[in-house]
């Protein structure tokens, strides 16, 4: 009886059984929506896997890192040149002997030296026999006059020749010393202990007195310097005594050598806007001249502030964030102030205190609030 009656009421009114089934596709769909609207949250929601480090009070130094040369200190470079158009007799060095301060190392051949001492040498002796000779007439005058036989003016002739024969003799006493030396010049002895760092001729070689036609090149190795370039924007930060690392790129970073800063440029070069700096090496270095080099001038120092590593701090166009573990186990997003960035340390003015946890790995793109799980190193 009432599944005739229930069929009678939908043959009269069939519209409320169709708004029903409509009803339940769409109580259908939306449980559907809403299941995979909770799928998506639990994904966003996952802890995010990151590396921590505790931010500690600490000492920080800044650095002002460039390129520059090894190169030998003042007085520890010598480059031997002919004294004159000659030839080369004798080498006693290769490239690469050590030589000891005193020692032969070059002799050269130059005939017209030879000829213009034995000139010089000619013309002194003149001059030497002039005096002789004036100052002989100059006493035979003088008695003369006491005599009354020579006249007043006799006897200033005399002195005036006297006085012109031994000026002579000075100036050429000069030239004959000049020229004596130019003659000693041609035969070489070291001046200090070192290396041959070059050899430009070999015995026999006719060679020329410029700076073009060297013969040896000889330099002290324990006393080397370098020779940076600096950004003229950095002067201001470097002073003479400054502590610097030397590193020789390439090389492992034990053998990273020590030096510090002893001069400061006394003019900049306009076209690159940097200037020279030296620094003293060591005398145990193992630089040799015309090592390129990179160079860390340790400038100011900052004593006592807050550090983290350089690692956590995040930009963000012209600001800069560094993310904190909280308690709650998610990574908090602060703004921070730094001050001096160094090497793996980066000091920070405001915005984290020590002891703080900061984010290291991990962080990059990371939603301020974003649950985290920290991951063992």
């Amino acid at each position: 009886m009432k599944r005739e009656i229930a069929a009678r009421y939908a043959e009269v009114n069939p519209a409320p059984l169709a708004a029903c089934a409509t009803l339940l596709l769409a109580v259908a769909a939306t449980v559907a929506g809403c299941h995979k609207a909770a799928d998506e949250t639990t994904q966003t929601s996952a802890a995010v896997p990151v590396e921590v480090a505790d931010a500690h009070i600490g000492t920080v130094r800044a650095v002002v890192a460039t390129t520059g040369t090894a190169d030998p200190a003042p007085g520890a470079d010598w480059t031997i040149i002919a004294p004159a158009p000659a030839r080369v007799v004798e080498i006693t060095k290769a490239e690469g002997d050590r030589v000891r301060k005193g020692e032969l190392l070059v002799r050269f051949d130059a005939p017209p030296l030879r000829s213009d001492l034995a000139t010089r040498s000619g013309e002194l002796a003149a001059a030497r026999a002039r005096v002789e000779n004036a100052r002989k007439n100059e006493t035979r005058v003088a008695l003369l006059l006491e005599h009354g036989i020579a006249s007043r003016k006799e006897v200033e002739d005399a002195q005036r020749e006297l006085r012109e024969a031994e000026a002579a003799v000075r100036q050429g006493t000069g030239t004959q010393a000049a020229a004596a030396d130019l003659v000693a010049q041609t035969s070489v002895h070291a001046r200090f202990n070192g290396v041959v760092a070059h050899r430009s001729h070999n015995p026999g070689d006719a060679v020329e007195a410029v700076a073009t036609d060297p013969v040896l090149r000889v330099v002290d190795p324990t006393r080397m310097q370098i020779t940076a370039s600096v950004p003229v924007a950095d002067l201001t930060r470097i002073s003479i005594g400054q502590p610097a690392r030397v590193i020789v790129p390439g090389a492992a970073g034990d053998d990273a050598e020590t030096a510090r800063v002893s001069s400061r440029p006394a003019a900049v070069d306009v076209a690159t806007g940097t200037a020279f700096v030296r620094l003293a090496l060591g005398r145990g270095t193992r630089l040799t001249a015309g090592t390129p080099v990179q160079i860390e001038i340790q400038t100011e120092e900052h004593k006592d502030v807050v550090i983290v590593p350089a690692l956590a701090v995040v930009r963000d166009e012209d600001k800069t964030y560094v993310y904190v573990l909280g308690a709650d186990q998610k990574a908090h997003r602060k703004a921070v102030v730094l001050g001096i960035v160094a090497g793996e340390d980066a000091e920070i003015r405001s915005g984290v205190v020590a002891s703080e946890k900061v984010i290291v790995k991990g962080q990059e793109e990371l939603p301020d609030g974003a649950a985290v799980t920290v991951m063992q190193k």
